[in-house]
């Protein structure tokens, strides 16, 4: 989150702001029913049910000088592993995201519980049940405004937050001593909460980096499809897309160990799940998740489907701002906008991008590929761009041989 951007994780968050949807998305959606089936899903009830003084002082984020500390016995806090770069000092620093809940808050959680088995067709089957209920607890927590919870890094102590309205704060932390190697992980504990652990991955300016696409790219999503996404998401075990973790291997091998950012339009509270699937199958690398200040889980769908080229444009240029003279790959999919997100970067900042992969994505029943894998939606989308920039492949063996002539070529 950044603070002069949007309420989006993990590069910036202040004040919440809608990413524009583009014509394109808007006929998606309507093509393929989300308007309609996400008038009746229901609400996750009230998770602004905040305290006088947390209601009112959590308007001022950041700045908030009435914040308390977080009670281990009663709040929880993700910490978001997150990307350290140096400056022209020569300082590393790093954006530290923090998510504030208040433990086991979350009401009714029988109702959406059963609300989504039904939408996916799901006999009554108590553990298939538990998976749900584990997956939407953090949907439904309340989140914790005007918190901040202390960090141990390195010899010292900072203090993250104050937490703003939507529970999360952001801070841009200098990390102390500078005898780090480039690919190097630490991790930082908070003290005194409930709270996950940090890993830090330290990045110098020069050499490539990636930038991956999640759902439909790396882990199989069904983005194309209202029940496709939620069975994927709440009830699924969570499945790569054939053939990328290899692939990924070979990339982390070939590129010298690059940085990674998964950038998904998933939101934020998915965090402990994706984070989950990428240890299990990919690189490590700093998941980008979209804020989700919704009462309902007619959110979650949008935050899959509207204004994600608009949002990845702007998560891409402020990865850009911190690492100016790395050379990315970017690879996504044919279901979402990865096509013109990428393809507008590209145009904006040629120089910073190596090679645009996508994934055509042909073995999803609800994709329509007469209007998402057509060569005319790619050659609007990479207009301008050089031809042997981009590439659209089905199977990611495809790819290898690219890679390494790309990398063959920067030597």
């Amino acid at each position: 989150m950044q603070k002069d951007a949007t309420p989006e994780v993990p590069a910036g968050h202040v004040t919440a702001r809608r990413y524009h949807e583009s014509d394109a998305e808007k006929d998606f959606r309507i093509q393929r029913g989300f308007p309609e089936f996400e008038k009746d899903m229901p609400s996750l009830g009230n998770r602004f049910n905040f305290s006088l003084k947390d209601n009112l002082t959590s308007y001022l984020g950041s700045k908030n000088p009435f914040y308390a500390p977080v009670d281990p016995q009663k709040d929880y806090v993700w910490l978001l592993d997150n990307t350290a770069y140096q400056n022209r000092s020569g300082t590393w620093k790093a954006q530290y995201v923090a998510c504030y809940f208040v433990k086991n808050s979350g009401k009714d959680l029988s109702a959406v519980v059963g609300w989504i088995a039904d939408k996916v067709g799901l006999a009554k089957d108590e553990q298939a049940e538990a998976t749900i209920e584990k997956r939407v607890q953090p949907l439904l927590d309340q989140i914790l405004p005007a918190h901040s919870v202390t960090l141990h890094l390195q010899a010292t102590h900072v203090r993250l937050g104050p937490s703003g309205r939507d529970g999360i704060s952001t801070d841009e932390i200098a990390i102390p001593g500078n005898a780090y190697k480039d690919g190097e992980v630490v991790t930082s504990k908070a003290v005194h909460a409930d709270a996950t652990p940090i890993n830090t991955t330290f990045a110098t300016a020069t050499g490539w980096a990636l930038i991956s696409d999640v759902d439909d790219t790396i882990k199989k999503t069904q983005t194309s499809s209202p029940v496709g996404i939620l069975k994927t998401t709440f009830v699924d075990d969570p499945e790569p897309i054939r053939g990328m973790p290899e692939l990924y291997k070979h990339l982390i091998q070939k590129l010298d160990t690059p940085p990674v950012w998964y950038l998904s339009a998933s939101p934020y509270n998915l965090y402990p799940f994706l984070r989950q699937f990428r240890e299990t199958y990919f690189p490590a690398g700093t998941l980008i998740l979209r804020d989700a200040s919704w009462m309902n889980l007619a959110g979650f769908l949008a935050n899959l489907t509207q204004g994600t080229e608009a949002y990845k444009v702007d998560r891409m240029e402020k990865i850009r701002g911190w690492f100016p003279a790395r050379k990315f790959i970017c690879i996504g999919d044919s279901t979402q906008s990865d096509p013109e997100a990428y393809g507008e970067m590209h145009r904006r900042h040629p120089a910073w991008i190596g090679a645009i992969y996508i994934r055509k994505v042909a073995d999803v029943a609800e994709t329509d590929e007469s209007e998402k894998n057509t060569p005319a939606r790619f050659e609007k989308a990479f207009r301008g761009v050089p031809r042997e920039a981009w590439h659209v492949f089905e199977d990611p063996d495809e790819l290898y041989a690219r890679v390494d002539a790309l990398v063959a070529a920067a030597m």
